[in-house]
């Protein structure tokens, strides 16, 4: 891949997805597999007008080893350091940029369940500096194609080609090409997506109605002041506007906890903890998912509804047409990043708080209590198909088409 059109993405991530301003830290996690696109990242980084640029640099056959070799006691713990680097992140609030390349199978045949409760007993600790921060700072997550990912993505390639192809499908669904500016690409993209939340807001919707030929027949209650949002989104308290998605087609909104009724059936397989779970559906009863089915990965889908007691809830409904850049691209990506971006999705799990009306003048508490899903993990599972049908069901009992044929009605 060419270091001109590659030099345009890391600006894109820096300048319009981290929105990095002068005397800001960044910190980047990224793959030792990535050094030289990491540089770059960096580098405008510091054009933006960092003070400092920190890598925390990962290696997901050394994360499965510890996993492996690791008691459930050691794995457990937080130490000191990493205390102290909680406190430094309260107290700076750094960009946080993440550069996603992992394996999809990348942890295949470790303890889950071993995982799962070390992640219960860090969550614990770890909350308390998650809440201090929360809508308070920017954040980006962009990728870049690991060997193993672009693999599997690409089996029939050599393992170069695989890397280039999925290089060109990352740019493609990025708004990055020769010849065109990549910020202004994304800021008329979140002027479009900003209208259709404006159109979205002003119907009063108290819920949604979705069906599918595959069986989807599901219907989400929805928060009173709860809003849709899409695209860019502003720090807590400042005149600063990130994007945390690079892709991203979504309008979402998170809905009311407690008020999901019906059945829902994945259309694209889910990548967690590096395992795929695929073709499953989910049951959901008095807003719980209370039933589960998986033709591989069921097991794995039933450890993480078990996670804590809001991760068997929805915190998210996003909207994403079925011609979007990513779906037209004619790839399985096997990673949420972009296969959330292919179609409509929900997500089980922690809910936004910064989507209701004057949500800065409520607490964490207040919030949860107005209906937004508490929970220590969010993971996105795709539904959206070509003949999905939404309707949108407002507050004086109207019916608006929202979706029609999975792309919007309007």
């Amino acid at each position: 891949m060419k270091k001109t059109i590659l030099k345009q993405y890391a600006r894109l991530i820096a300048a319009e997805g981290g929105k990095v301003q002068k005397g800001q830290d960044v910190m980047i996690r990224a793959s030792v597999e990535q050094p030289e696109f990491v540089r770059m990242v960096a580098e405008e980084c510091y054009r933006c007008g960092a003070r400092r640029v920190t890598v925390d640099w990962e290696y997901q056959p050394l994360s499965k080893l510890h996993l492996k070799a690791c008691s459930l006691a050691t794995l457990s713990q937080v130490p000191p350091w990493e205390l102290a680097r909680l406190e430094y992140q309260v107290d700076q609030l750094p960009v946080r940029i993440y550069l996603e390349s992992d394996d999809p199978d990348g942890l295949r045949g470790i303890n889950q369940t071993k995982n799962t409760k070390a992640s219960q007993a860090r969550y614990k600790v770890i909350k308390p500096y998650r809440d201090a921060m929360e809508n308070k700072y920017q954040w980006c997550i962009a990728a870049v194609p690991g060997a193993a990912w672009a693999k599997k993505v690409f089996p029939g390639e050599s393992r170069a080609r695989a890397v280039e192809k999925l290089w060109e499908k990352i740019l493609y669904t990025s708004r990055v090409s020769e010849g065109n500016d990549p910020v202004e690409a994304w800021e008329a993209h979140n002027r479009d997506l900003a209208a259709r939340c404006a159109h979205l807001n002003g119907l009063q919707l108290a819920s949604l109605e979705y069906r599918s030929s595959n069986g989807t027949d599901l219907r989400v209650g929805l928060i009173s002041d709860a809003l849709f949002m899409g695209g860019c989104e502003q720090v807590l308290g400042r005149d600063v506007f990130f994007n945390p998605n690079i892709p991203t087609e979504e309008v979402f909104t998170s809905p009311q906890k407690g008020a999901a009724e019906g059945i829902v059936y994945s259309s694209k397989p889910l990548s967690y903890r590096g395992e795929l779970i695929e073709n499953f559906s989910v049951r959901f009863e008095n807003g719980r998912a209370v039933e589960v089915h998986a033709e591989k990965g069921e097991a794995l889908l039933r450890e993480m509804l078990a996670m804590d007691e809001g991760a068997a809830y929805l915190g998210e409904c996003a909207l994403v047409p079925f011609e979007s850049p990513v779906n037209q691209s004619g790839v399985l990506f096997y990673n949420t990043l972009f296969d959330e971006n292919a179609a409509c999705h929900l997500a089980l799990g922690h809910g936004f708080t910064n989507v209701l009306r004057n949500f800065e003048q409520y607490t964490l508490q207040e919030c949860y209590e107005k209906g937004i899903n508490e929970s220590m993990i969010h993971v996105d599972f795709m539904i959206g198909t070509r003949d999905l049908s939404i309707t949108g069901v407002t507050r004086d009992g109207s019916r608006v088409p929202v979706f029609e044929n999975g792309t919007w009605a309007f």
